[in-house]
């Protein structure tokens, strides 16, 4: 999709990133007004997170809550996924380049930073897998639907990262504890209805419906008035935000240590063979 094409007939769609990596519709519908759409948009890739697509994550939500016209945000993939985790070559390149492997985990406290302090809700459309970042960014979401045949996993720990920019922060307070050490460590994939069931996901859609569900839940909370979302969202995440003030340095801090362990390099290795 590119640059000025129309998403379901309602609005103009603006491209961020060098390839459109992330595209940002806001409708102007006369119920949609206030409703902004953020598209990531690497569908060939299962929306994974190269450099570039990362790097836009990580400066749409300070601008999106900068702009007191938005009222409510979707956050959805393009094609079949919602977001299927880090781009493996993007990871290998943090393997080799510590700069970049820096930059990136910097961006990630940004995410993480921005995202939670979006004054706004936020509803996910989950379209498909959303797997590592993918999780994460559902985690901090608002509203969470998930579409019958999608599934959430995080397999940092499997993988030999260490679980830092959202998923091991948000879903143990989503799940309990408990639940969340089970499905953090292992990183075994949690279907729609399991999701509900544990707290990650609000109900399931059928599939094909995510984005327009979506919308018109958005649409329900951008009418509400403005002040009392915003303060009544804020007291709601005081818990969310205590606990990212706490960890989250050390948290990253601790994953990018993992960039050089042998057990991770050696599953990146078979991974990216596995590929070719």
């Amino acid at each position: 999709m590119r640059a000025g094409e129309p998403m379901g007939g309602e609005a103009q769609v603006e491209e961020r990133g060098p390839n459109g990596e992330i595209l940002l519709e806001r409708l102007d519908g006369p119920d949609s007004r206030g409703v902004v759409v953020v598209t990531l948009n690497r569908p060939e890739a299962f929306n994974a997170s190269n450099e570039p697509l990362h790097t836009e994550v990580s400066r749409i939500w300070s601008e999106l809550d900068a702009d007191d016209s938005i009222n409510a945000i979707v956050l959805t993939g393009a094609g079949e996924a919602f977001c299927g985790g880090g781009d493996l070559g993007l990871l290998q390149r943090m393997v080799d380049d510590t700069e970049l492997r820096q930059a990136t985990m910097d961006e990630g406290a940004v995410i993480v930073r921005t995202m939670t302090a979006v004054r706004v809700p936020i509803v996910a459309a989950v379209n498909g897998p959303a797997v590592g970042l993918g999780c994460s960014l559902t985690g901090m979401s608002d509203v969470v639907l998930v579409e019958e045949q999608a599934y959430f996993s995080d397999p940092h720990v499997a993988l030999g990262l260490v679980a830092a920019d959202g998923g091991a922060l948000m879903w143990p307070l989503l799940t309990g504890l408990l639940r969340a050490k089970e499905h953090i460590l292992l990183g075994d994939r949690v279907d729609a209805e399991e999701a509900v069931r544990i707290g990650v996901a609000n109900r399931v859609v059928a599939k094909g419906t995510s984005r327009d569900e979506a919308i018109k839940l958005a649409t329900k909370f951008a009418k509400l008035p403005p002040q009392a979302v915003r303060e009544s969202k804020r007291l709601l995440n005081h818990a969310t935000l205590q606990a990212i003030s706490a960890i989250l340095d050390d948290a990253l801090d601790r994953e990018t240590e993992s960039f050089d362990e042998p057990a991770f390099q050696a599953n990146l290795d078979r991974m990216l063979n596995r590929k070719k």
